[in-house]
């Protein structure tokens, strides 16, 4: 049962609230946390307290305690998100939803939070490559720009201003184009109709384009030679040709032993043809490499590769 003496508290602390005295609300409202810190909603009235205010720090604290009294109180992870995206601590307040909805996935305003929050970093992330963009065609990176652009657009199909962009740079990347494609030597065209194979899917036809480079180059430690070993190892990978994947690794990374790309790619061919302690080698080989260096993405799937293959090599010790 509620504390008498603390809901006397509170109730005092909402009459303030109500007539818009938020420090004199919190007041109370901390008095009656200290009468009993057990109930969840002394702590989500200072939250939105402090929110009023807008003294966001105080509120994601407040928030916090709340969440920790009674981890299924909903208000508690609205009012800590919504203090997060005020800190514009977006990735904290998307977790804080998706805790919240762990208890109740039905839960409207939750959702339509979580719903808005994404569609508010979706915009922002547009914005920001747009900026990118015109600052990389304004120093003279038309490849550059048009890269971005394009992430531009993947992020926000049917924006006007990314499309006005999009307009201004195209022209200008595809003329760049030309002329460098008419500037390659053979092996170089060979090896750019592979990658134009490979980002349609089609990695057979892109394997005989590599190919057909490395046999006209001779040799395989050349950077252009580098460059289609590694390319022609991931298209073995999509086809599930993983002895052609650690092959063509194999070579790159006699070259490049700190190749992350080949590391990963050798790692995961071992893994697909039950060589785990060879998969595990090259994954620890990634893993000791700085952070900065071989990036989130590689980074997360390398530790959960690691753990998932440590598991394994431990049962077939054990078996």
């Amino acid at each position: 049962m509620p504390n008498h003496q603390a809901e006397q508290l509170k109730s005092v602390g909402n009459d303030f609230f109500r007539r818009g005295q938020y420090k004199e609300a919190i007041s109370q409202y901390q008095k009656a946390s200290k009468v009993d810190p057990s109930n969840a909603a002394y702590h989500s009235n200072i939250a939105a307290s402090y929110e009023k205010l807008k003294m966001w720090k105080e509120s994601r604290d407040a928030a916090q305690d709340c969440i920790r009294a009674n981890k299924t109180f909903l208000k508690g992870y609205f009012r800590l998100a919504t203090a997060q995206q005020a800190l514009k601590d977006y990735a904290g307040a998307e977790k804080t939803l998706q805790d919240g909805l762990v208890y109740d996935a039905t839960n409207r305003d939750l959702k339509k939070m979580k719903a808005d929050l994404v569609e508010k970093q979706r915009a922002e992330q547009v914005q920001s490559y747009l900026r990118k963009a015109d600052e990389q065609m304004q120093s003279g990176d038309i490849a550059g720009a048009h890269k971005t652009i394009q992430q531009a657009s993947r992020s926000g199909a049917g924006n006007s201003d990314v499309e006005r962009m999009m307009a201004k740079i195209k022209p200008k990347y595809e003329a760049m184009e030309r002329k460098r494609k008419a500037g390659l030597s053979g092996t170089e065209a060979l090896k750019e109709k592979g990658d134009q194979a490979y980002k349609n899917a089609q990695f057979e036809e892109a394997i005989t384009h590599y190919s057909k480079c490395l046999d006209a180059l001779g040799e395989k430690t050349s950077p252009l030679a580098i460059k289609c070993l590694g390319n022609r190892a991931a298209c073995y990978k999509q086809i599930s040709h993983f002895d052609g994947t650690v092959e063509d690794c194999t070579y790159v990374l006699e070259v490049d032993p700190e190749n992350v790309k080949a590391l990963v790619r050798r790692a995961q061919a071992f893994e697909a043809v039950e060589r785990y302690r060879f998969a595990l080698q090259d994954v620890k080989a990634v893993l000791s490499m700085p952070y900065q260096t071989i990036g989130k993405a590689n980074y997360d799937l390398c530790n959960g590769l690691q753990h998932r293959l440590n598991r394994v090599v431990q049962q077939m010790k054990n078996s």
